[in-house]
């Protein structure tokens, strides 16, 4: 990636996060009327970042063939592309703003400690001659809680788009979003369960709640029946994939 393409990719971050932090404020005050617009430079933001590291990963040069757009529609980076841009041109819906302001917290974070924050606070000499020099303590901090905060922050992650997906699904038969939307996010959710370890955990431990409700004592009969039903029928559909991948524990790929 290029200097120019980089802090276009880091502006791109800044853009979602601080708009989507302005209007999920306003969300949660119950002041986002009239807040589309912070909606739309949100993800305008995520469409301007991930379309450079897709660019970097797939159009320079290379043929579009088979194994190509195989190899292009299993990767994490032209997912959350497609994705950003769906919500772009669909009626909002402010939850599906966490994920991607989440990502964008720990980039900007990144970028600032590796090239913002350096100029202010340099590392100091190293006190043993031939020994690296020190991070400043400052650039030492943010680099502890951004290793420390990754994982239990991408766990939100996890539990936030299996939420998004209730959200667009009862949106779907209240008419509050397109019939299109949970479709495409439950192919969306279909990818990431292959691709990530963190959505694993969250499906499993949210299929366990729902399953032992249903089958406590007391419980009406029709519930498990419906339960055991809808298992099945999202098994066989999850069954099948363009390429299987290996999960990614870290979610390193997304960009």
């Amino acid at each position: 990636m290029s200097i120019a393409q980089h802090y276009v990719w880091a502006g791109g971050h800044f853009l979602l996060l601080v708009c989507a932090t302005k209007y999920l404020l306003a969300w949660l005050t119950l002041r986002s009327t009239g807040q589309s617009k912070l909606y739309s430079l949100s993800y305008f933001g995520a469409l301007v970042s991930y379309a450079v590291v897709c660019f970097k990963s797939f159009g320079q040069g290379t043929q579009p063939t088979g194994s190509y757009l195989r190899r292009a529609m299993t990767d994490e980076n032209i997912q959350y592309f497609v994705l950003a841009f769906f919500w772009w041109m669909s009626k909002p819906v402010p939850v599906s703003l966490i994920p991607f302001a989440t990502f964008s917290l720990f980039h900007v974070l990144t970028f600032l400690r590796a090239n913002v924050l350096l100029q202010f606070f340099p590392p100091q000499p190293a006190v043993t001659p031939g020994q690296p020099a020190t991070p400043h303590p400052v650039i030492k901090k943010l680099s502890v809680w951004t290793k420390a905060n990754y994982d239990p922050a991408m766990n939100i992650v996890a539990y936030a788009e299996l939420l998004i997906f209730v959200r667009v699904a009862l949106g779907a038969l209240t008419f509050q979003n397109s019939l299109l939307a949970p479709i495409v996010y439950a192919h969306f959710l279909r990818l990431r369960y292959y691709q990530s370890a963190f959505t694993q955990l969250a499906v499993a431990r949210v299929t366990g709640l729902v399953d032992g409700y249903v089958r406590k004592p007391g419980s009406p009969p029709m519930l498990l029946s419906i339960w055991e039903k809808l298992q099945m029928v999202v098994s066989r559909w999850a069954g099948t994939m363009l390429t299987q991948q290996r999960p990614a524990a870290a979610g390193a790929g997304r960009r």
